[in-house]
């Protein structure tokens, strides 16, 4: 198994390779130890496992080595390739009268008999007086008078209002507030349960070990014997959407595989890097413009509001909210906004009934293309009467 394993406390990537053992026919799994980590980015990665004829095996991630080792050794894989000379023998048993026990307590040790094993740690100091100017009848916390009651506190639903806690002003410059108690002080007289002395112990004969044994499934060899690959898998477990496997490449010769992973890796990661990069910029744009945005859309609501313009808020409404829908549309919308202003002065300056401009049909390209099923080329026949209606609630208002 070769690959990325990020779950959890999980991070690394696996290289795990399954031999089998020439005396006992068994297979055994061999896992890389320490393996190298996964990058956190969300960018395309490529990982490359080297095995040498020397026996030695490279992990590369995006083509910079991350880990050697050698399969061989017992430091870079657990368990062993090459399994332990001895084992402890599995039959052996610790004797019943084996004391493990270095040292015991002395059998012949006594408690003295002035030791109380019932005196308190800590005592009232009676020597303690209360210093002068201790307030015993002042709080060392009052309400605070800066306080008051929320406006928007209900009794009924938030409990009775209390003012918060302060610490009070007049024990800063006393001694201390409150009631005035003696001080504990260490007891002289504690010594907590007596215990024996700790003795060598005569019986001692040392932590118990099985004998070793020859181990029955010890081999030596210089170079292992892997079976040839037969078939490629891939093994997930994701709770998560987007990830893709491609280019897998297997190869005896190295520089293929870095040449592979120039044309077909490298010019997508650097594709995405850019990206990803342009992205991270933009992110940072919108707060600002958002802000501006919303104060604009902010003037258009109060500009819609003014009696005069009022035959014509349902329009100025639908246009003011198809930009607050798509703010990217922002100028177009304006320009709407402006060119409704417009024809509305002129008929308030040369009089006629015209219908009322179209908001969508002045707009830009940009704001053409706000709505898909683009409707509202018939409002441009609207008769007068429309026009005057009562303007309905917006369904969508901003209230920050």
């Amino acid at each position: 198994m070769f690959g990325p394993d990020k779950c959890g406390s999980t991070n690394k990537v696996h290289f795990i390779i399954k031999h089998k053992n020439p005396k006992t026919g068994e297979y055994v799994e061999h896992h890389l130890k320490f393996p190298p980590s996964v990058p956190s980015d969300k960018l395309s990665h490529v990982y490359t496992a080297i095995l040498k004829p020397s026996n030695e095996v490279v992990i590369l991630v995006d083509g910079e080595e991350k880990k050697k080792g050698n399969i061989l050794s017992a430091d870079d894989f657990e368990p062993s390739l090459i399994p332990d000379k001895t084992i402890a023998d599995p039959d052996d048993k610790k004797p019943e009268d084996w004391d493990e026990r270095e040292k015991i307590p002395d059998p012949n040790a006594v408690k003295p008999e002035d030791w109380d094993e019932d005196a308190p740690m800590e005592i009232e100091d009676e020597e303690a007086e209360k210093p002068e100017g201790w307030l015993d009848d002042e709080p060392e916390e009052i309400d605070d008078p800066d306080a008051s009651k929320p406006e928007d506190w209900d009794d009924d639903e938030d409990g009775e209002w209390e003012a918060p806690k302060i610490d009070n002003p007049k024990c800063e410059a006393a001694p201390g507030c409150g009631e005035w108690k003696k001080p504990m002080k260490s007891n002289p007289a504690y010594k907590g349960k007596w215990h024996a002395p700790l003795i060598e112990n005569p019986s001692y004969k040392g932590i118990w070990k099985p004998q070793q044994i020859p181990n029955p499934a010890y081999f030596e060899l210089e170079k292992p014997d892997f079976e040839p690959v037969a078939a490629i898998g891939i093994e997930i477990w994701t709770m998560q959407d987007g990830i893709l496997f491609d280019n897998i490449l297997i190869t005896s010769d190295e520089k293929e595989a870095a040449s592979y992973r120039e044309t077909a890796w490298k010019p997508k990661f650097e594709v995405e890097k850019e990206k990803q990069k342009a992205e991270e910029e933009a992110a940072a744009t919108p707060d600002v413009l958002s802000g501006i945005q919303k104060k604009v859309f902010d003037l258009l609501y109060k500009i819609a509001d003014i009696p005069f313009l009022e035959a014509y808020k349902l329009k100025i409404f639908d246009v003011i909210e198809m930009g607050e829908k798509q703010p990217n549309l922002t100028i177009g919308i304006l320009v709407s906004v402006v060119v409704v202003f417009l024809s509305i002065f002129y008929r308030i300056i040369f009089g006629g009934k015209k219908p009322a401009a179209k908001v969508t049909t002045a707009t830009t390209n940009a704001a053409a293309a706000a709505t898909s099923d683009n409707q509202g080329t018939s409002e441009e026949k609207e008769d007068e009467k429309e026009d005057a209606a009562a303007p309905r609630r917006r369904n969508v208002r901003r209230d920050t």
